[in-house]
């Protein structure tokens, strides 16, 4: 029976391969728009739908364990179910007792399910999808969308301290990382289907579509925007917006405020001063929760138990502040009224961002699964309902009403310590429905931001600097000829395909007996699969020689078109786990293998052909290099500003350890190093431009003067 059933199945596998192939030949050949217009529609309506299906695992999981078990009924924001009248959360709960082990529950059922089933579930999803769009665009698996839903679930369902944000951006993320697999994607579009996941999914669960839009350009970089990534966001942010609200509706999360002016100017010095104060808090909810993750890392215990611990700690936390508890929208809902932020003591404003830190902390550094964005929002929120009640007895120009405070609030602290601080602003004024407050908030998030740039610190690590500092586009920028070249020119021919029903021990013998360090594994039709490394299988031959290839193969592994350049190759080859990756054609077929030595053979090739243009426009120049002194006169000025003599030509520029493609606005910084084509009789000119003047002795001056 099961051979019949196997034998019904290969036909499907067969036409679905063949499906794919003709797919991604047809994306391949797209224009760029409509290229992502097809992807940025499928994104869209998976974020929408990942965004539906997290919230209703959230719902049935907060029934079971939090309301179920604990007794406790947290309050929800307008858009979450429950309007403005959104029950009060009763301290006088009949089994208050439960709460510890409710969220202790929950936190060992999360650890279980992560650390069985994809330990890269763990922690705040975010960040991890931003680290996958930097190292492997490809590398998130099917499962790790699965288990971060569930246990994000069972997380903030118990009443752990997290956002619905980091599972519905790694569920976006995840089909992108699928498309780019089974499209056979370029690293770069690859790249680009991830940071669209990560925007589109966060602004569909926070009905914020531009902001959305805006966060995944935003998001990768602390000092950058990644400017081809914003159109095809903005698509499928607003799909993922539209499908979202089809299942959900499309109040904003915290439903319609009422309007906001600024009638002088004395309000806006309180909005600087909430400005520094967030900038602040911000900074320690960095700080608090990485050192809280760092603590559970040293723990000395099995990392299935830590979640528990952790959850634990936040059931103990909530006994004295239940407003921990959950995502915590339903409590800023009632801060964003007088009446309601008037039922909060004094006391408790001032404690909660304190204690928020620790729980997300607990709840998530832990181990457990959420995301840091929702409680990163709450925790500037209620700063800002403690400054409001603080200033609004006495100081002059405080709003009657708290909303203003506390919606900026909302938006500079995290917004600075997420450096993503437009999208921020913008999500914000879009889950509020007061897009007036955004003229007050860019004096509060731009001081906050200010603060958290000096200190350099950012809550998600995975962030890099800028473009320059990502491996694909720094080793782009460096060798900046390799586009002049394609693949087939300086490819080599397989040497060894593995097929997908040989089993382990055997490949692992072919590949040793050839000396290879891995190699393409094909279906019996020929289309590329995936890879296979001789150190991964000889760790599975000792347990299971018998098993097949198609059990083990890195489906994740990236790629490479024949067609393509050797700037997208680099790209790829910079993302393998080792020195190759297979070449293919259009139709999935294995015809080469791409290695790092035809790297260096092909960029040779490319200098040779450019390094013959370039003599005929200096003639017979010669290579120079000259490092910039402090008090040159080329110090901190752009190339096409120099007088550089005729015939002379800046090639790189050395800066650090990065390598940079000389163009008319790089600016010469000193410590640079200018490699240069020049003209023998220009040589000292040429380098007395970056050399600082000898200085004229003293006896030289007295000499000279009349």
């Amino acid at each position: 029976m099961a051979a019949q059933l196997g034998s019904l199945g290969a036909p499907l596998r067969i036409r679905l391969r063949g499906l794919r192939t003709r797919v991604g030949q047809w994306v391949g050949a797209s224009t760029y728009l409509r290229k992502w217009l097809v992807l940025g529609l499928a994104i869209g309506v998976i974020a929408g739908l990942g965004a539906v299906a997290f919230v209703a695992a959230l719902d049935v999981a907060n029934r079971l364990l939090l309301q179920g078990i604990g007794g406790f009924d947290v309050p929800r924001a307008a858009g979450e179910g429950l309007l403005h009248g959104a029950q009060v959360f009763s301290r006088s709960s009949s089994r208050p007792w439960a709460i510890p082990l409710v969220t202790t529950l929950g936190g060992l059922l999360s650890g279980l399910l992560v650390f069985r089933f994809a330990p890269e579930a763990e922690g705040h999803g975010t960040d991890a999808a931003i680290k996958a769009v930097h190292e492997n665009p490809r590398g998130i698996r099917a499962r790790t969308v699965v288990v971060k839903l569930l246990a994000s679930a069972l997380t903030i369902g118990s009443g752990g301290s997290g956002g619905r944000e980091g599972p519905t951006a790694q569920i976006s993320a995840g089909f992108g990382s699928l498309l780019a697999r089974i499209l056979d994607l370029s690293p770069a579009d690859g790249r680009i289907a991830l940071s669209v996941g990560i925007g589109s999914g966060i602004g569909a669960i926070f009905k914020a579509p531009l902001g959305g839009a805006v966060l995944a350009a935003e998001i990768v970089y602390r000092d950058d925007i990644e400017v081809e990534t914003l159109l095809p966001a903005i698509i499928a942010s607003i799909i993922a917006y539209g499908v979202f609200g089809a299942f959900d509706g499309f109040t904003p999360l915290f439903g319609y405020l009422p309007r906001f002016q600024i009638l002088h100017p004395l309000p806006l010095l309180w909005f600087a001063v909430i400005g520094v104060a967030a900038g602040l808090v911000g900074l320690a909810y960095a700080k608090g929760f990485y050192a809280l993750a760092d603590l559970f890392g040293r723990l000395r215990c099995s990392r299935y138990l830590k979640p528990a611990i952790g959850g634990l700690g936040t059931g103990l936390l909530a006994l004295g502040v239940p407003e921990v508890l959950g995502t915590g929208y339903g409590w800023v809902q009632q801060a964003l009224s007088r009446p309601g932020l008037l039922h909060f003591p004094v006391a408790v404003l001032l404690a909660l961002p304190v204690a928020r830190i620790v729980a997300t902390g607990l709840s998530v550094g832990s181990g457990g699964s959420g995301g840091i964005f929702g409680p990163g929002v709450v925790i500037g929120a209620f700063l800002g309902a403690a400054t409001w009640r603080i200033l609004e007895p006495f100081a002059p120009g405080v709003p009657h009403e708290p909303m203003s405070f506390v919606v900026v609030g909302m938006m500079a602290c995290f917004g600075s310590i997420s450096r993503a601080p437009i999208a921020v602003m913008l999500m914000v004024a879009e889950m509020t429905a007061s897009i007036e407050m955004l003229a007050p908030a860019m004096l509060a998030v731009g001081v906050a931001t200010l603060l958290v740039r000096r200190s350099d610190d950012t809550i998600y690590r995975s962030q890099l600097r800028t473009r320059a500092d990502s491996p694909a586009h720094r080793l782009q920028f460096g060798m900046p000829l390799l586009a002049n070249v394609t693949v087939a020119e300086v490819m080599a021919r397989p040497r060894l395909l593995l097929e997908d029903r040989e089993s382990v021990a055997s490949a692992l013998a072919r590949l040793r007996q050839r000396g290879l360090p891995g190699g393409p594994v094909v279906d019996r039709r020929g289309v590329f699969l995936g890879t296979v490394t001789t150190a991964a299988l000889a760790t599975v031959v000792t347990d299971e020689p018998a098993v097949t290839l198609d059990r083990v193969v890195d489906v994740t592994a990236p790629s490479v078109r024949a067609t393509a350049a050797l700037d997208v190759a680099l790209d790829a080859i910079a993302n393998a786990p080792d020195t190759w990756v297979p070449v293919l054609d259009s139709g999935q077929h294995v015809v080469g293998i791409f290695t790092t030595g035809a790297l260096v053979a092909g960029y040779r090739q490319a200098l040779l052909t450019n390094t013959a243009r370039l003599s005929q426009l200096a003639g017979n120049a010669v290579p120079v290099e000259v490092r910039v002194d402090e008090h040159a006169p080329a110090a901190h000025r752009a190339i096409g500003q120099l007088d550089l003599p005729p015939g002379s030509i800046v090639l790189t520029v050395q800066r650090d350890s990065h390598l940079l493609f000389a163009a008319a606005d790089t600016v010469v910084e000193p410590g640079d190093l200018l490699s240069s084509l020049v003209r023998p009789s220009a040589r000292e000119r040429f380098v007395a431009l970056f050399h600082a003047p000898e200085p004229v002795a003293a006896d030289e001056q007295v000499s000279e003067a009349p």
